[in-house]
């Protein structure tokens, strides 16, 4: 979300003057992945070293549903300067949130260097979630590797956060018309969390009070994010959601977690 002044002038964000600074030592991004790896083998996760950034593993953990029933994938961490993101899920691993409903597939840390940093992008200043069309970096090129092997999906969650936001907001992916997600997730997340109630939000129109629902369509997309690469390729129904990075971390994960509950029960299929 920018915003111009006569002239071209940008304006001050009305949030946050400057992007937050959350930079990590390597050794505080090290013992993240290690409990999440933990947190995923006690949940019954079969664990995979997709490879590696600044000495740190790319995690991806899956579980598939002992009796069939629909598939969720979640990711979290492709930006290194949005740190609730991981530790929601983190959250929701030890809480022994992910049960034998659903098939559960997680790739919770995606940008490791960038995290170290508190970057954005990566180690080589690349953003990653504008890389799943051209696969320049190491890093989402394991990915893809990865998600390649997998099933399709049913449901995806690509968990952010956004700077310049007052409120929670979403991104639906959902050309078919299924029912929808993001009315649910939005009321579940409003008991939390301020919602973001401008009627343009990071330069799309709102569809309704925290919810946007772009142009899905993968060919007009020069740069690809994850969440059009999932709809490209695994999934029909998919979602980016966005915590406000100007509020606490105990609410912005507060956020993530109520969101992903939301969906997730509300998901078609789930007995």
């Amino acid at each position: 979300m920018v915003l111009k002044l006569r002239g071209g002038k940008t304006a001050p964000n009305p949030v946050n003057p400057r992007p937050p600074v959350k930079a990590s030592s390597p050794a505080e991004v090290a013992a993240l992945a290690d409990r999440l790896a933990a947190a995923g083998r006690a949940a019954g996760f079969t664990l995979e070293t997709m490879g590696e950034a600044d000495g740190v593993p790319l995690l991806a953990l899956a579980r598939p549903a002992p009796d069939g029933g629909p598939r969720v994938y979640l990711s979290a961490g492709i930006h290194g300067d949005e740190p609730a993101p991981p530790r929601s899920l983190l959250q929701l691993l030890e809480a022994g949130f992910f049960g034998n409903h659903a098939g559960w597939y997680l790739c919770p840390l995606l940008n490791p260097g960038g995290m170290i940093r508190g970057t954005r992008e990566d180690s080589a200043g690349r953003d990653l979630n504008r890389d799943y069309r051209s696969l320049q970096s190491a890093e989402v090129r394991a990915h893809v590797a990865w998600l390649r092997r997998q099933p399709a999906f049913d449901l995806t969650l690509c968990l952010h956060e956004d700077w310049e936001t007052h409120g929670f907001y979403l991104y639906e992916l959902n050309p078919d018309r299924r029912p929808s997600l993001a009315e649910p997730m939005v009321a579940a997340v409003g008991r939390v969390c301020p919602i973001e109630s401008a009627a343009v939000i990071d330069g799309r129109p709102a569809a309704a009070p925290g919810i946007i629902r772009p142009d899905p369509d993968p060919a007009r997309r020069e740069l690809w994010p994850e969440a059009i690469y999932l709809h490209a390729h695994h999934t029909r129904l998919g979602y980016t959601l966005e915590s406000p990075s100007a509020h606490p971390l105990d609410q912005r994960l507060a956020a993530h977690r109520e969101a992903v509950a939301a969906a997730c029960a509300a998901l078609p299929g789930r007995p």
